[in-house]
């Protein structure tokens, strides 16, 4: 994912929760803090094309979460609430008092649980290709019972490749879809396992009304994984929420067309009353 064009450091910082979680910084220290939550079997690296087009009025931190790109692999705490205490203790270490939450697919999951959790923690969501929960998504239960469920090691390429351009419904930059399934080949079956078993189980729409932080609702109209009903889900729970919806976008919409979301974002965090 090589369209950044100022380079990207990558740090690591070990945690009271057991993991190390592998990020990277962007952006001006006095920016509005932004923490970016990538899906199952990301990386930090989801998010390159739209660090590399954030203004320094926004304070980025992108991270691969537990078991994912180069962060540690530990042999438990893949729920979702575990993600959650993960956040909580990478704001911590990093002198984060409160961050606009962005979040795709399990990280919208993760930032949604992590808004209920700790909700003085939060200025905002922002949440992508996102449901409340994944008990009732035919796509992931389907794609759970045919292969996730009894995945091993080694993981045949084919099934990542399938697996990623099932997120898409249009052409992507040259070599980003082969990056993105090098990335999803780090992650070891058991954690897959472990991360859609997570997720399956879980239904937060009971818990939404806890959320009162200002959120967006970000969604490509042809996602054949999160249908409109989750938007809608998500509207309805989520009191002043908003839903954007991107014509002829997949489920990675924001691999589709990064500058758009983009800009959209820092539209959203800069329309967020300061809390300062």
């Amino acid at each position: 994912m090589s369209v950044v064009t100022a380079p990207l450091i990558a740090r690591s910082v070990p945690l009271p929760t057991g993991a190390r979680l592998q990020y990277v910084e962007h952006g001006s220290t006095r920016g509005v803090p932004v923490v970016f939550l990538h899906g199952v079997t990301d990386s930090w690296g989801s998010f390159e094309g739209q660090l590399s087009r954030l203004p320094d009025s926004v304070h980025a931190f992108a991270l691969s979460q537990r078991g994912h790109g180069d962060s540690s692999r530990p042999a438990s705490g893949y729920r979702m609430d575990d993600l959650a205490a993960d956040v909580e203790a990478f704001m911590d270490a990093l002198g984060v008092r409160s961050a606009v939450i962005v979040g795709h697919s399990m990280g919208s999951i993760v930032a949604q649980q992590f808004a209920i959790d700790h909700p003085e923690r939060v200025l905002g969501l922002a949440l992508m290709g996102a449901a409340p929960g994944m008990r009732r998504n035919q796509a992931a239960w389907e794609l759970w019972n045919s292969n996730v469920a009894t995945l091993t090691d080694p993981i045949d390429p084919a099934f990542v490749t399938g697996f990623q351009q099932s997120t898409l419904a249009r052409p992507v930059p040259d070599g980003l879809l082969e990056a993105v399934v090098l990335e999803s080949l780090k992650v070891p079956a058991r954690v897959w396992r472990a991360a859609f078993a997570a997720f399956l189980e879980l239904d937060l729409v009971p818990e939404l009304r806890r959320i009162d932080a200002p959120a967006l609702v970000a969604w490509g109209d042809r996602d054949a994984i999160c249908l409109r009903d989750d938007q809608q889900a998500l509207v309805d729970g989520i009191a002043g929420s908003r839903l954007i919806v991107y014509p002829g976008g997949g489920h990675a919409f924001h691999w589709e067309e990064p500058a758009v979301f983009a800009a959209d974002l820092v539209a959203f965090v800069h329309s967020i009353p300061s809390q300062s």
